[in-house]
This record gives structure tokens, sequence and C-alpha cells, in this order.
């Protein structure tokens, strides 16, 4: 799934990849999907987007923003859900595929859609009444300037506080991008629980687990993304995850001790019996 460590790189390497190129065919839904989801009518984005000049990618919390030329401009815009790969000319293209974006040099952008995503094609503000859509492109990035600790208390109040950690970082659009995935290194870092209430953490806990947002996302993003994940060009990120899936032996890489999995508020958390106390 893309969170905001996988858009930053996604982002960066679409800058660096398909800025310029000219859009020749584009071919959406070709292989049905029930979870792919798409603005308006998906055979009409060949009409809007052909002949059109990719000139920026910028990443939204969970998500990647393509800006296509014109007036006005053309979007595609794709979900935390969507697998994105880069195809140079005369590489094997997939036979399925919910997106495929073919250039006039015959390279390719192909989108697919494993369990649940967003595909999305449409003139500039033709998503602005998408509430996450517009949460997403209004939040505050967390590895901005602006994302510091004052910014951080302001996401506190009556309701949050008495959240659990999880509940808190992942849910409800607080910070956009930041879910299940790298919540466990986060927390795992800060060394709080993810059932633990934000209302029992003390002044230095809070502190900690801002900090870790901090340096646990810039981490991620400067190695190239989480290594449970794959960037624009099919290869696993950079970096180690502490703890997930790729953690089969289930031991704690800080301490030692044994890390433990169960399921919580729809989906799994991975927990340190020594460095997170509930």
């Amino acid at each position: 799934m893309i969170e905001i460590p996988e858009a930053i790189v996604l982002s960066r390497q679409m800058n660096e990849t398909l800025v310029g190129k000219r859009i020749k065919k584009v071919i959406a839904a070709a292989s049905p999907h029930k979870f792919a989801w798409f603005y308006g009518e998906p055979s009409g984005y060949d009409a809007l987007l052909r002949g059109r000049t990719i000139v920026s990618a910028a990443p939204y919390g969970g998500r990647v923003e393509l800006i296509a030329e014109g007036l006005p401009p053309a979007v595609l815009h794709f979900g935390d859900g969507a697998v994105l790969r880069y195809y140079e000319a005369g590489e094997k293209l997939p036979e399925k595929h919910q997106l495929m974006v073919t250039f006039e040099d015959d390279s390719a952008l192909v989108g697919t859609i494993a369990m649940y995503g967003g595909l999305w094609a449409f003139p500039l503000g033709g998503m602005d009444d998408n509430i996450y859509y517009k949460a997403a492109k209004e939040a505050v990035p967390p590895l901005s300037d602006r994302f510091d600790y004052g910014y951080f208390l302001t996401l506190f109040n009556e309701k949050s506080v008495k959240m659990s950690a999880k509940a808190f970082l992942a849910t409800e659009q607080r910070i956009p991008g930041l879910g299940n995935g790298v919540l466990q290194d986060i927390l795992l870092n800060a060394k709080i629980h993810p059932k633990k209430k934000m209302n029992t953490l003390s002044e230095e806990q809070r502190r900690g687990v801002y900090d870790s947002i901090k340096q646990t996302l810039a981490d991620m993003a400067d190695g190239g993304g989480r290594d449970t994940e794959r960037d624009l060009f099919g290869n696993p990120g950079g970096y180690k995850t502490k703890l997930g899936k790729n953690n089969s032996l289930l031991i704690c890489p800080d301490c030692g001790g044994t890390v433990k999995k169960e399921a919580y508020m729809g989906g799994s958390v991975y927990t340190c019996e020594n460095c997170q106390e509930k």
C-alpha cells in the first residue's frame, strides 16, 4: 500500500522519469476489478489525456498526483491501493491492468489494483468535492517545517485524546497517508503500544511520538520507501522495516525481545513485549 514514504518516492521518480513525456494512448478498466475506482467513465480517459504532456508529480499523504498540461490541466491521481509501474519501450507489458498510459516514446505507466484503490483522471478541480481527496490535498505534510510540535498538539481534542495510539495516528485523516504500515515502526521507535490511550501519555511521551513520526518517516523516504513495498520500477524499498510482514522471526531488532502479532482495528499490529508496554 502507498503510504507517505512511498508517495514521496514515487512522485520523485515520476518527476525524473515521466515529466516531458507526451501521452499517446490511455486504456482504463481493461481488466474488470470490483474495487478499482475511477472518476466518471474510464472509457473517457483516453480523450481527456491523449496528446497532453506530463508536467509534474507530487505526493499528497498516501496518494500521488500527476499533472498534464492543458486548459484546464488534466490530473491523474492515484490512491493508496494502486500499484504503479513504469516500463521502458520494448519491455513486456502485463496482460492484466486497470490503467495503461502509453507515451509517444512507447514507454508506459501501468496501474493495477490488488485489493482496492483509485485510478482517477479528471480536469483540474474535478474531485474537489471528494472529502478524502480534499483532506489529502489540504493536510500539513508531516515532513514539512509546518508540521512542528505546536501543530501536532492541535490534533488533540476532547475526542481524539481518548483514542488509542493507533486510532489517533491512523484514522479520521488527522495525518493522511500515515497508515497501519508505517505506524508499526513509528510506535516502536517511540516505545508506545498501539493500544495505549493518548490521554495516558506524559508530555515526554507525546513529544516522543511526534519526534518518531518526523524521524521514522524521513528515514523511510530517504531509504527509498519500505522494503515491504515496491517503487516505480518494481524494486523493493531500501528501508528495512523493523515490525511487519518482513520480520518473520518476530524478534525485536532493538532489544531482541519477542514480537507479538495480533489483530487490532481491522489490521495486524506488531508489538515488542519489552519496548512497548500498554
